[in-house]
């Protein structure tokens, strides 16, 4: 891990201000739309892979 060019407090990498901000984002989120959201996008991540491995196969067959 990259470590602070100056240290003392209030310093840290880049690394961990991403770590911590996307911890912090992740709860604002969930707070805000709440668990229905995460469960939607799911279903449509899971619709969209099956519609790519459907695709991939009639390539691969051949057919439309």
């Amino acid at each position: 891990m990259a470590k602070s060019s100056t240290p003392g407090k209030g310093q840290m990498t880049v690394a961990e201000a991403g770590r911590k901000g996307g911890e912090k984002g992740g709860r604002i989120v969930a707070q805000k739309y709440g668990h229905e959201h995460f469960e939607e996008i799911g279903r449509k991540g899971g619709r969209k892979v099956a519609e790519l491995i459907e695709r991939g196969k009639r390539a691969m067959s051949g057919g439309k």
